[in-house]
């Protein structure tokens, strides 16, 4: 793909964006559904806020617990996220170029369908979405994810019109729904 440097500033990308649109949900949608089929927004955000921290957690040797579920979010996720996403860049920053590209793309990946389902379960504008944080996240997805290893986090790809924006093409092999297919 292109070199580990290049990664991280994507990266650092995909944690602004997820930042973002974390400050832009209201504690009136807490309650709504998401294309996380088994989440509603507060427990979305807390699988999103907790994620750097797994993330950093990984790259440090232990071994999070993925399989527990979030604690739904009540209160200032958006400070929480950007906190613990400083701590994962300024690691990646420490890393330079012997920063492992393919755990940065992993990541970017998680960020990048977890900002769409965030932002198409508030309602906001998805096409504002950074589209180079979709194609490198769909280019690790594509190239990693196959029909043995989604488990039941994602489901079956959907079909992808041609002209499906990036973010939908990412939504769609992810196992979401995007608007367009519902």
């Amino acid at each position: 793909m292109t070199t580990a440097t290049e990664a991280v500033i994507v990266l650092s990308r995909a944690l602004d964006q997820t930042g973002d649109v974390l400050a832009a949900v209201h504690a009136d949608q807490l309650s709504k559904p998401t294309p996380c089929t088994d989440w509603d927004v507060a427990h979305l955000i807390g699988h999103v806020t907790g994620a750097p921290g797994r993330f950093l957690e990984m790259l440090q040797g232990e071994q999070p617990d993925w399989s527990t579920g979030p604690e739904p979010a009540t209160e200032g996720w958006a400070a929480r996220f950007r906190a613990a996403a400083d701590d994962l860049i300024h690691y990646w920053h420490q890393q330079g170029d012997a920063a492992d590209a393919g755990q940065v793309d992993w990541q970017i990946a998680e960020l990048a369908v977890h900002s769409w389902d965030l932002a198409t379960a508030t309602g906001q504008d998805v096409d504002r979405l950074d589209p180079e944080v979709a194609e490198r996240g769909l280019a690790f997805m594509s190239a990693s994810l196959t029909d043995d290893n989604r488990g039941g986090v994602f489901g079956a790809p959907a079909a992808v019109p041609d002209d499906a924006s990036v973010y939908d093409r990412l939504a769609a092999w992810a196992g979401r729904t995007p608007a367009w297919s519902a």
